[in-house]
C-alpha cells in the first residue's frame, strides 16, 4: 500500500486510522452474557495480538463496556501498556451500551469507561444499539456534552438504520460536531446497507462505515465449506441462516471467487475479502476484524499489504451482490 494510503480520515473529524483496526470483543473474558461468545484468552495472549497488531501496522482500536462489563477495555489497555504504547501514540474506540438505559446514564457511566481505559483517552465513543430508552437525538445531546467537556474527542454510532444515522447527525451538526462513523455488519456475505440507505447516507455526510464481521464469521475464509466438520462447533453461529445448508450452497460462489483472487495475489482468502471492503468504497470503509490466534493478526496486518485491481473487486462485488 502506498504511504498515503495507510492511514485514511474517520468521517470529518480530522482523526486518521489505518483502513484495518483491531476488533477487541474477544478480549471479554467471558464475563458477562456478552463476553460468553468467546474462549477466555489468557493475558500473555492477549498482549501478543496487540503487539503484532501494533507491529503490523494497526494503529486502532474498537472495544466496548458491554464486553465483558469492561473487561476488554481493561485488557487493552494493559497489552497497550505492555507493549509500550504512551497515551497518543495509538488511538481507542470504545462503546456505552444503551438498554434498559436513559440518554442520562452516559454521563453516569463515561467515568468508569475512562478508569478502564487508564491511562489512554477516548478517542470515539460509540452509542452501541438504536435500543436505549432515550432516542438518538437525546442520546447524541449527551455525547456532545462530554466532548465539550474533553472527556471524549469524537462520537459515532453503531447499528444504526440510516433514519436513526441522519437524526444523530442533524443533533451533531447543529452544535457544530462531526458524527464520525457507524459501526455496522458489512462483508461479502452481508451487504444490506448497500440497500437500505445506510450506505448511500454515510458517504453524503461524511461519515465513516466500520465494517464489523467483516469475515462474516469465519465464513469467507472457505474453511466451512471445505470442512463442514467444522461446522458441528460454531456456539452461536449456528443460528444464522448463512451458516445452514442452504446459506452455505448460496456462498459458494463467492467462496470459489474469493479462492481464485487469493492464488492470483499469493494471498489469503481472508485478506482478499478485507482487500475489497477496505478499498471498494474508496476510503469511506474501514474494517475491524478480530484475532484470537497470532496467526489471525498477520491476516488481518496483511491485508493492508496489496490492492485488488479494480476490476477484480468489480467481479467480486457482482458475484456478492445477492447478499445485499
Amino acid at each position: 500500500m502506498k504511504d498515503s494510503e495507510k492511514l485514511r480520515p474517520l468521517g470529518r473529524t480530522g482523526m486518521m486510522v489505518t483502513p484495518i483496526g483491531l476488533g477487541c470483543w474477544q478480549f471479554s473474558k467471558q464475563k458477562n452474557l456478552a463476553g460468553k461468545f468467546w474462549p477466555t484468552l489468557e493475558d500473555n495472549l492477549i498482549d501478543k495480538v496487540v503487539s503484532l497488531s501494533l507491529e503490523g501496522g494497526i494503529n486502532w482500536f474498537d472495544t466496548a463496556e458491554v464486553y465483558g462489563n469492561g473487561a476488554s477495555e481493561r485488557a487493552l489497555s494493559r497489552a497497550l501498556q505492555s507493549a509500550g504504547k504512551k497515551p497518543g501514540e495509538i488511538l481507542i474506540a470504545t462503546k456505552w451500551w444503551p438498554m434498559f438505559r436513559f440518554a442520562s446514564n452516559i454521563s453516569k457511566t463515561i467515568d468508569a469507561r475512562t478508569e478502564a481505559l487508564v491511562p489512554y483517552p477516548i478517542d470515539l465513543y460509540q452509542v452501541h444499539q438504536p435500543w436505549g430508552f432515550s432516542n438518538e437525538t437525546s442520546e447524541m445531546v449527551a455525547m456532545a456534552e462530554l466532548l465539550e467537556k474533553k472527556l471524549i474527542k469524537n462520537i459515532g454510532v453503531s447499528n444504526f438504520s440510516a433514519q436513526k444515522m441522519k437524526n444523530a447527525w442533524e443533533t451533531l451538526d447543529k452544535k457544530g460536531i462531526a458524527l464520525a462513523t457507524n459501526q455496522v455488519p458489512y462483508s461479502l456475505l452481508n451487504r444490506r446497507i448497500e440497500s437500505n440507505g445506510v450506505m448511500d447516507l454515510a458517504k453524503k455526510l461524511g461519515i465513516t462505515i466500520i465494517a464489523y464481521s467483516p469475515l462474516a464469521q469465519g465464513l469467507v475464509t472457505g474453511k466451512f465449506h471445505d470442512n463442514p466438520e467444522l461446522l458441528k462447533n460454531i456456539g452461536f453461529r449456528k443460528y444464522s441462516s448463512l451458516f445452514k445448508p442452504r446459506g452455505l450452497e448460496k456462498s459458494k460462489p463467492v467462496i470459489t471467487l474469493v479462492k481464485e483472487m487469493a492464488l492470483k495475489y499469493n494471498v489469503s482468502s481472508s485478506q482478499v475479502a478485507l482487500n475489497w471492503l477496505i478499498h471498494y468504497h474508496g476510503t469511506s470503509v474501514v474494517a475491524i476484524p478480530g484475532a484470537t490466534k497470532e496467526n489471525h493478526v498477520k491476516e488481518n496486518t496483511g491485508a493492508m499489504s496489496f490492492r485488488l485491481s479494480d476490476e477484480d473487486m468489480v467481479k467480486l462485488d457482482k458475484v456478492s451482490s445477492i447478499f445485499k
